[in-house]
């Protein structure tokens, strides 16, 4: 079907609705935050297809239900790559794998280790088309980067989890992809040594493009066991073949820390799409899955601040990944710890019943929760699209 067709439909849909909608791409995402409760579904899996990739201009557009992996591939044919390294969340949302659409990762807003480098998906968010809850069709940003005047709509509905908009196309900007991956991997550190470590690294002229720690339980997960009982600091360097040797020896010899030893491409890659992927917590058994940003510098008091739960840190310390019973203690606890450290969480997986009980992101202070219920009723004043998706009642 013509997509400006679907988009009308969409419109039309969305015009007449009286009751709440789901708004979902292959759906992989929906077990994320808040459940929804809606009487109809409003689904982009019929959106498909890359509309333009101009790899010269490193600029690719594709509409929202393009099976990721299907632009990944054509990306790879010409040695380009996503630069925010979107996650593969299928074994921690229960999910089938490869089946993820780019509009879903966009409207989660989702990044991989390498943000740390190259900053989050919304910042290569280039033009977005969308319908809004008005049943509107906008189109904002467009195909060069200084490409923006007014509200930049691309920023506002990354993340917004379907709740302002339904997106129908995307724009992003494309890198090359590195022709070789290295990783540096220290055995048996604390965790603030860890992290001082990783930001020792990030702080270096290296290019560091992945840091993180892992604990001795979560690197018990990884398939090939590089120091069986030990934590394992994990930076990873990406580039030309010949410049990732050069550079992981130098920052290896730099950083003089007993016992560190460098992985090759294909352990390197392997590894890292386990850190990505939150390959590295036990997702399949019933836990409760949270994930917590703080300063880098917090990231180990938070992660020893919870109870009987499993986690690592990603970021360089400041993304901390939990798995634990899903309770409200437990909840409480990460609540409490990520205040305490000035950080923010999200209830990435739990039952419907304590996903609909708790907060699954902080409350937002006063002035600011003001703005958001205003441009929530500027996009879709009846409330009709994914209502209660992030907050109760809105």
């Amino acid at each position: 079907m013509n997509p400006t067709v679907v988009e009308a439909a969409i419109a039309i849909q969305i015009a007449a609705a009286r009751e709440p909608l789901l708004v979902c791409g292959a759906g992989t995402k929906s077990g994320m935050l808040r459940p929804v409760q809606a009487a109809d579904m409003i689904s982009t899996t019929g959106l498909t297809g890359i509309t333009l990739y101009a790899p010269k201009e490193l600029i690719i557009s594709a509409r929202a239900g393009t099976p990721l992996h299907e632009i990944e591939a054509i990306l790879a044919e010409h040695g380009q790559h996503l630069i925010a390294e979107p996650p593969d969340l299928s074994s921690l949302l229960a999910s089938p794998p490869n089946i993820q659409t780019l509009g879903g990762v966009v409207a989660t807003n989702l990044s991989g280790p390498r943000r740390v480098a190259w900053g989050a998906m919304r910042d290569h968010v280039m033009g977005v088309r969308a319908v809004t809850g008005r049943g509107e069709i906008i189109h904002s940003g467009g195909r060069v980067l200084k490409n923006v005047t007014g509200l930049d709509l691309c920023k506002l509905l990354t993340g917004s989890h379907g709740t302002l908009g339904v997106m129908t196309e995307i724009t992003l900007k494309v890198l090359p992809a590195p022709e070789a991956v290295g990783t540096i991997v220290i055995p048996g550190l604390e965790a603030e040594k860890g992290v001082a470590a990783l930001s020792a690294a990030l702080g270096s002229p290296y290019g560091v493009s992945g840091a993180a720690f892992l604990p001795a339980e979560a690197a018990s997960w990884l398939p090939d066991r590089i120091a069986p009982g030990r934590s394992l600091t994990l930076i990873r360097i990406e580039d030309f073949a010949a410049s990732v040797v050069y550079r992981t020896e130098k920052l290896l010899a730099e950083l003089d820390l007993f016992g560190g030893i460098i992985l090759d491409d294909p352990t390197s890659r392997g590894l890292w799409s386990r850190v990505r992927d939150v390959r590295l917590l036990p997702v399949m058994s019933g836990e409760g899955i949270w994930r917590v940003s703080v300063r880098p510098s917090s990231g180990p008091v938070v992660l020893r601040s919870v109870p009987g739960a499993t986690g690592y840190l990603d970021w360089g310390g400041g993304l901390v990944w939990f798995a634990s019973p899903p309770t409200e203690t437990t909840h409480r606890a990460i609540e409490a710890a990520a205040r305490a450290a000035g950080g923010t969480w999200t209830l990435m997986r739990a039952p419907d019943a304590l996903r609909s009980a708790v907060n699954v992101v902080p409350p937002e202070a006063a002035p600011l929760a003001a703005i958001t219920r205003r441009v929530k009723r500027a996009m879709d004043p009846r409330g009709i699209l994914n209502p209660g998706r992030i907050y109760s009642g809105l």
